[in-house]
């Protein structure tokens, strides 16, 4: 009777072990979840600021590129022009 007592107790000791791990990996589950969306925003957001650098790398080329070229125009004038 005592053997059956243990085995019993045995066994309710491993189903209660087995429902907490269960527990367990659904909240690891739920975490992990909330980490794959937190980490999409995170890439959306890096997008989005990637592509305004961009647009604003543009505007800023479209004034700097023609002052460049200007000034190694006035450069090269002022070198043909003393030499």
């Amino acid at each position: 009777m005592q053997k059956d007592d243990e085995i019993k107790q045995l066994l309710t000791e491993i189903r209660d072990n087995q429902k907490l791990a269960l527990q367990r990996q659904e909240e690891h589950l739920e975490l992990a979840r909330l980490q794959v969306d937190r980490a999409g925003s995170q890439v959306k957001e890096s997008i989005k600021l990637q592509k305004e650098a961009m647009d604003r790398f543009k505007r800023v080329g479209r004034v700097v590129f023609p002052l460049i070229v200007l000034c190694i125009a006035l450069i090269i004038y002022l070198i043909v022009r003393f030499l």
